[in-house]
């Protein structure tokens, strides 16, 4: 184990992609995504704090905690300018990242992103948070896709792999205790969303178990929003293909003109 962030980095070109999963998962899971974008962009796919090869990281647990992390490890790597996609928890440090040094960020891709509202299953994130073998980890994903979302056996060898690993189970029990304690999670306010000049887009799938697709409703009207129709929580493995696809539209769009801004600091 290391006590830096992990990081897998492939392909090249002038525009950089950072992709960041959801509780539970880690690099592996933007698999299918990359290979659709590559070889002419370069992304950067990173185990969160406490998932996977970042495992060891200190003060390892919430989004703030990883957006900071992240912005660091970026910054050493002197990154000035990329674009975000992130994915649940992925998608709540992404905003966070994004509203605390928006100058570096270009475009911002959110699929099914935490924070946008309180409510959050947390009997079923916490289940799969526990969840140590093969079976319970295929059962919770099949609980949080569409109906006709199968979890790729691809992914469930990947994460009962990872959480083989000693610590990792109690760690990832340990973040989702933290995340939905009292069923809810906290919410990003509204106003601060709105001060975001890049291009944003949400992705939220219509049959989501975990977070309420309605949580989409509301947002800053410069926000594209994409509905996927009969798709649940885990867009990148239900729909690996249009989140590449939106992904590339997205990076390719152009913000509005630039506000004051609000400060964001993330603490």
């Amino acid at each position: 184990m290391i006590s830096s962030l992990y990081v897998a980095e492939r392909g090249v070109g002038p525009k950089t992609v950072v992709f960041l999963h959801g509780l539970g998962g880690c690099h592996d899971v933007w698999g299918e995504v990359i290979s659709a974008l590559a070889p002419n962009i370069r992304t950067l796919a990173y185990d969160l704090p406490g998932h996977g090869l970042s495992l060891d990281f200190p003060a390892s647990g919430s989004a703030r905690t990883a957006a900071r992390a992240v912005l660091a490890d970026l910054a050493a790597r002197r990154m000035k300018r990329l674009h975000l996609v992130g994915h649940s928890m992925g998608g709540a440090v992404a905003t966070l990242m994004a509203l605390t040094e928006p100058e570096k960020v270009a475009s911002l891709t959110l699929l099914a992103p935490g924070g946008f509202g309180m409510e959050i299953n947390g009997p079923l994130l916490r289940r799969y948070a526990a969840a140590a073998d093969k079976g319970e980890i295929r059962a919770c994903l099949a609980a949080m896709s569409g109906p006709q979302g199968l979890p790729p056996e691809r992914i469930v060898d990947v994460f009962g792999e990872m959480r083989k690993r000693p610590g990792q189970l109690h760690k990832l029990v340990e973040i989702a205790a933290a995340m939905t304690r009292n069923d809810r999670q906290g919410v990003i306010p509204r106003e601060q969303l709105d001060t975001l000049d890049m291009p944003v887009m949400v992705v939220w799938g219509t049959d989501d178990a975990v977070l309420p697709f309605a949580q989409a409703d509301g947002l800053p009207a410069h926000f594209h929003l994409h509905h996927v129709l009969e798709a649940g929580h885990m867009l990148v493995e239900e729909a690996p293909d249009l989140i590449a696809e939106i992904v590339r539209r997205n990076i390719n769009r152009r913000g509005r003109r630039r506000r004051p801004r609000l400060d964001a600091e993330v603490s």
